[in-house]
C-alpha cells in the first residue's frame, strides 16, 4: 500500500538583522560622534561671529584657525597610533576632554589675549584630530560587519543635518547668549563626546591576509606599520589618490571660485548660499540612499559618486542659469556620500583590526591636510591664469582621477577578496 509522504515544514527565512538604530551601544557612540562633529563645525563659525561682533580681528581669526588646523594634523597620526596601542574608548575620552578644556580657554582669551586663544585653538585641534581615527575604529568594535554601512550612513546624516541647521540656530543663539557662552557650549559638546560613548561590544571582523605583528615599538615604527597595512590594499591607495585630487583641486577651487562667480557673473550672493545649502541637502540624500543601497560593484559605484563632484566646477566654468549651478552642487553632495559611506565601511571591514586606527589616520591626514594647501595654491593660480582655465583643469581632474582609480586591481569591490569569498 503506497504511503503518503509526510509534508515537511519549509525552513523559515532568517530574520532581517536588527536595525542599528535600536542598538543602545551604537546610539551612545552615535551621540558622541555627532557631538564631536557638531563641535568641530561650530568652532570656526562661532569665531567668525566673533569677528562680526568685533571681538576678534580678521588676522586673529586666521591665526587661530591656522593653529587649530596645525593641532589637528599633528595629533591625527598620534591618535591613530595610540588608538591601536590602547583602548579606543580611552583615546576618545582623553582627546575629547582636551578639546573640552580648550573651549573655556578660548572664551577667556577672546578680546583679551590672542596668544591664549591661539594655544587653546591648537589644543582643540589636537583633541579633534586624535579622536577621529579612534571613533572610526570604535565603530568597527561596536557594530557588527553586516550593519556598519547603515551605521556610517546614520553618523553622516547626523553631521550633515547639524551643518544644515547649525548656522541659523547658532546665529539666533548669539543674539541671546553671546560668543563666549557659545564657546562654552562647544566645550559641553566635547564633554558629551568624551563621556557618552560606551566601550566596543562587537568583535572586530578578521582582516584579510596575514595578521601584523603585535609587538609595540616607537611611534615612527608603529605609524609605518599602518602605512604598510594601507599598502596591502591597492583600492585604499587608489581611493586616497582620488580623494587628494578632488579635495586639493575640486573642493579648493570651488571654494575660491564660487564666491567670485556668484558676485561677478550673477551679481548676487544668493547663488553662493543656495549652492552650499544644496550641497549639504544633496549629501543628506546621498547618505539616506546609501544606507540601503548595495551596488554589485561597490568600489566602482563609489568612485563614480566621487567623480560626480566634477559637475560643480564644470557648472561654474560654463555660462549657465544659476539654478543649474545649484543643481550641480546638489549632485556633488549626493555623490560625495555615495563615496564616503562605502569607503569608511570597506576600511573597517578590510583593514587589520589592530591597525585600523592608523590606516584611518592616513585618510584624515589627506582629507584635512590637503584642503588648506589647495586653498593656498588655487587663489594665486586663478590670479595668474584666470578662473576658467583653472576650473577646466580641476574639472578634468575630478572626473579622470577617480575613473583611473576605479581601474586599479581590487578597486571594483573595495576588497582584496571576491564578494563570494567574503560571504
Amino acid at each position: 500500500m503506497p504511503t503518503t509522504p509526510t509534508p515537511t515544514r519549509a525552513k523559515s527565512a532568517a530574520p532581517p538583522p536588527r536595525s542599528v538604530l535600536r542598538d543602545p551601544a551604537f546610539l551612545r557612540l552615535w551621540a558622541g560622534t555627532t557631538a564631536s562633529g557638531l563641535a568641530t563645525w561650530a568652532l570656526p563659525f562661532v569665531l567668525g561671529l566673533a569677528v562680526l561682533h568685533r571681538e576678534l580681528g580678521a588676522a586673529g581669526l586666521g591665526l587661530v584657525l591656522a593653529a587649530r588646523t596645525a593641532g589637528f594634523l599633528a595629533a591625527v597620526a598620534v591618535g591613530g597610533v595610540l588608538a591601536d596601542q590602547h583602548s579606543r574608548r580611552a583615546v576618545v575620552l582623553w582627546s575629547a576632554l582636551a578639546a573640552a578644556v580648550a573651549a573655556p580657554l578660548l572664551a577667556a582669551g577672546l578680546g583679551r589675549s590672542l596668544v591664549l586663544m591661539t594655544a587653546a585653538a591648537a589644543l582643540a585641534g589636537a583633541g579633534q584630530g586624535a579622536c577621529r581615527p579612534a571613533f572610526q575604529a570604535l565603530t568597527a568594535e561596536t557594530v557588527d560587519p553586516g550593519r556598519r554601512q547603515q551605521a556610517n550612513a546614520a553618523m553622516t546624516i547626523a553631521v550633515r543635518s547639524s551643518t544644515l541647521t547649525g548656522p541659523a540656530l547658532t546665529a539666533l543663539l548669539t543674539a541671546f547668549l553671546g560668543v563666549r557662552t557659545l564657546l562654552l557650549g562647544i566645550g559641553l559638546l566635547w564633554l558629551v563626546a568624551a563621556l557618552v560613548p560606551a566601550r566596543g561590544t562587537a568583535p572586530a571582523e578578521p582582516a584579510a591576509g596575514p595578521a601584523g605583528s603585535t609587538a609595540r615599538a616607537g611611534f615612527r615604527t608603529e605609524f609605518l606599520e599602518g602605512v604598510r597595512e594601507a599598502r596591502r590594499h591597492p583600492w585604499f591607495l587608489a581611493g586616497l589618490a582620488a580623494l587628494a585630487a578632488v579635495i586639493a583641486l575640486g573642493y579648493s577651487t570651488t571654494s575660491v571660485a564660487l564666491p567670485l562667480i556668484s558676485r561677478d557673473r550673477y551679481g548676487t550672493g544668493w547663488v553662493l548660499a543656495a549652492a552650499m545649502t544644496a550641497y549639504t541637502v544633496g549629501a543628506l540624500l546621498g547618505a539616506v540612499a546609501i544606507a540601503r543601497l548595495r551596488p554589485r560593484s561597490q568600489g566602482r559605484a563609489a568612485f563614480a559618486g566621487l567623480a560626480a563632484y566634477g559637475v560643480a566646477p564644470l557648472s561654474l566654468m560654463l555660462p549657465v542659469h544659476p539654478v543649474v549651478v545649484v543643481a550641480a552642487y546638489a549632485v556633488a553632495g549626493i555623490g560625495i556620500e555615495l563615496f564616503n559611506v562605502p569607503w569608511f565601511t570597506a576600511t573597517q571591514r578590510e583593514v587589520a583590526p589592530e591597525k585600523l586606527a592608523r590606516v584611518s589616520s592616513l585618510d584624515f591626514l589627506v582629507s584635512y591636510g590637503l584642503a588648506p594647501v589647495g586653498l593656498a595654491l588655487i587663489a594665486p593660480a586663478i590670479g595668474r591664469f584666470g578662473v576658467t582655465p583653472v576650473l577646466a583643469v580641476c574639472t578634468a581632474a575630478c572626473f579622470l582621477v577617480p575613473a583611473a582609480a576605479a581601474l586599479v586591481p581590487t578597486a571594483r569591490h573595495f576588497s582584496r577578496t571576491a564578494p563570494a569569498a567574503r560571504d
